[in-house]
Formats: C-alpha cells, structure tokens, sequence
C-alpha cells in the first residue's frame, strides 16, 4: 500500500502567486510511491486567494487539494495549526505558498525518513551546494543568531532553525500541543520537537529563492524578538 505526504500550505494574500506554487507542487513525482496530499489552510486574505485556489481545483479536480479557510486572520502559525490537525498522511511537510522555496528538494528531505534513520527532517538554507539568492545581510545574521540560541537551548546542532522546510512524521507533529499562532512556530516546534525521546532528527541542504518585501515578503524585525521570546519560554 502506498504512503502518502501531507504538503501544508499556509496563505495569505497569495492570489497572484499561489497557482505557481501548486503547479510545482503537482509537478513533483515522488520517490517510494508516495501520493500527495495538499492542505491549503487561507487564513483570511484580503485579495483573490480563495478565488484563485477554488479556479485552480476546478481546473485541477483529479489534483488531490484539501481547502480550509479561517474566518478572521489568525497568523501563520495559526494556519498551520489547522493544516497540521486536518493532515491524513504518513509525513507533513511545511510548504509556504510564495516561491522562496522549491518542491523539486521534497524528495531530498524525504530520503532520511524513507531510508529510516529519521523521524524529522529540516531543511537548511545554510548547508550544501544549492542555488541561494542572496538578499538581506541582516536577516541573515539574526537567522544565525536565533538558530545559535535555540541550538543552545535545546542541545541540537541545527544550522538553519527557522527554515521553513521541516519534514515530520504525522504522528510525531501531531502529538505535539502547539500554541504559537505566528512567526513563533519555528522555535516552539524545534524545541517541543527536541524533547521528545529518542527522537531522530536530520538536515540536508537546499536552495533558496528568497524574496524582498516589494515581492511580498512579510516576517519583519519584531517577529525576531517574539523568536527569542519562544526560544525562552519553550525550552526554560
């Protein structure tokens, strides 16, 4: 019996960009048989993302999408949430719905858990030989320093922490309570996720196709001080 990935896919104000995502995403053929399961969580957008997304299924019907929508806008988080609770399949993966990452490396992050030597598997922008736009030196150093803080914390030796490629087994993500509802899931995840016993955690190398804030890049310099503030609270 085939296995099947979970692909979650929080958007907000996606509209004009999210069919490109999708088409990626149905492009992929992935390694061990595995089928796809899309969870597309809208959380309140104010453009044409609903109409979009509801176009390409029309368009699509034999495309296995699975449409949930929040009422009020809740954060990324929060969207996640809702995709990770409502996932079926053997593994969940995060996909954002811009472009900054690619759905062709799916199989890169598959291989540890397929292979069975991993229960959970992030993808590192840091790591490898990948294509890697270059952008914010900023941004960078605050990515390293919340990866080093959170390394800290919960005695792992990640190199990107706030990636947001993370491969997980459904049952390991979904026994996991989860509270963040924003930019803060990256650090409570990995330290909730550190804790587990015997818990077989893996990295590999990708690419990065980031975009600037003109492109519609939304994460900003609080949401790296609410960073901290997880790092602290979930791990102390």
């Amino acid at each position: 019996m085939s296995k099947t990935l979970s692909i979650v896919i929080p958007a907000y104000n996606e509209g004009p960009t999210i069919h490109f995502i999708l088409d990626k995403v149905r492009a992929v053929v992935l390694n061990g048989d595995l089928q796809k399961e899309i969870i597309i969580v809208n959380d309140c957008s104010t453009d044409d993302t609903e109409t979009a997304i509801q176009r390409y299924q029309q368009e699509n019907p034999d495309f296995n999408i699975q449409y949930y929508k929040h009422e009020v806008n809740k954060g990324k988080g929060a969207a996640l949430h809702t995709g990770i609770r409502e996932a079926t399949g053997d593994y969940v993966i995060i996909q954002d719905a811009d472009l900054e990452y690619d759905p062709e490396e799916y199989n890169i992050l598959l291989k540890p858990v397929l292979d069975e030597v991993a229960d959970v598997v992030y993808g590192s922008r840091f790591m490898g030989g990948k294509p890697h736009r270059i952008l914010f030196f900023w941004h960078s150093i605050g990515n390293k320093f919340l990866t080093f803080l959170s390394n800290a914390m919960t005695n792992l030796n990640l190199t990107d922490m706030e990636t947001c490629y993370k491969l997980f087994r459904r049952e390991t993500i979904q026994s996991l309570q989860l509270k963040e509802q924003r930019f803060g899931f990256e650090p409570e995840v990995t330290a909730k996720i550190a804790r587990i016993p015997g818990i077989r955690i893996y990295e590999v190398g990708i690419s990065y196709y980031g975009r600037t804030y003109a492109e519609g890049k939304k994460i900003n310099w609080k949401d790296g001080f609410r960073a901290i503030y997880c790092i602290l609270k979930y791990n102390l």
